[in-house]
């Protein structure tokens, strides 16, 4: 018997699953990784499905990654071009099509976060594409600078609608959305309080975000990209892909916890 078989048919017995009825319990905004919905286990068992969180993970944190470090001015790097390739097809589209996967498997809260920062990335390449759209240029620059700032304020309202929904979860899934709101915070500020920091020929002047709060956006999105990191190899390693697990450090109200009380008490072992 194959490994695959064999982890198919465990899950199987563990859940008493019939073959014929799939019992629809609600989902959790649980640890992506390790999925402790049992609609979630019982539809990843009997139809073979991937875990689509790491891949959707790991394309948020490369992109968030480069980002950042451009926020850092990484190198002497202060020119965000180069994020444009990555926002479009890693952290964009791959983001996306692994959010609508999690659709697939009844993960109400994957679906609805990692399509949105997908769409969130691609809406970033769009902004920042030169003289395709042309969306900066349509406007002055210290309008400019300000309409971003709306636009990043946005993400903040919506990613600390996440974070709250991450508190029945786990604290390394709630630390992505911690450290990730609190770059849009800074960055949204950065914009909404920037400086001049040139005057054209024609006496112009051009508008640059707040160098202090941007430098500050670039080290809590740094800590985001490392947090989705982490969690997309806890996603992996939980998948019977490696000989260990990353502990995840679940919260003790969460569902996981409070099953794994109750599983001691009667003497039984929770599966992972």
């Amino acid at each position: 018997m194959s490994p695959s078989l064999t982890a198919t048919t465990t899950a199987e017995s563990a859940y008493n699953i019939d073959d014929d009825v799939l019992e629809r319990v609600p989902t959790q905004a649980g640890q992506p990784g390790n999925l402790h919905s049992h609609y979630q286990r019982v539809l990843m068992s009997k139809r073979n499905i991937a875990n689509p969180s790491p891949l959707g993970l790991c394309g948020f944190a490369l992109t968030t990654f480069l980002l950042s470090a451009i926020n850092l001015e990484t190198l002497g790097v202060t020119k965000p071009n180069i994020i444009i390739a990555g926002a479009f097809a890693y952290g964009g589209l791959v983001q996306l099509l692994a959010g609508m996967w999690e659709m697939s498997i009844g993960n109400t809260f994957g679906a609805t976060s990692l399509s949105s920062f997908g769409g969130f990335w691609i809406s970033i390449a769009i902004i920042l594409t030169p003289g395709g759209f042309q969306i900066e240029s349509s406007y002055d620059s210290l309008e400019f600078q300000h309409a971003f700032s709306l636009f990043l304020f946005g993400w903040f309202i919506f990613t600390t609608i996440l974070l709250v929904c991450t508190l029945s979860s786990s604290l390394a899934h709630f630390s992505i959305f911690l450290t990730l709101d609190i770059a849009f915070l800074t960055l949204a500020l950065g914009r909404m309080y920037p400086h001049v920091s040139s005057t054209t020929a024609a006496g112009v002047e051009i508008w640059s975000p707040h160098a202090g709060l941007t430098y500050a956006g670039g080290v809590f999105g740094m800590l985001a990209a490392f947090a989705a990191w982490y969690n997309a190899l806890a996603g992996i390693a939980a998948s019977n892909h490696t000989f260990f697990l990353l502990p995840v450090g679940h919260f003790p109200w969460s569902e996981h916890s409070r099953k794994a009380k109750a599983n001691r008490g009667m003497g039984t072992v929770s599966p992972a």
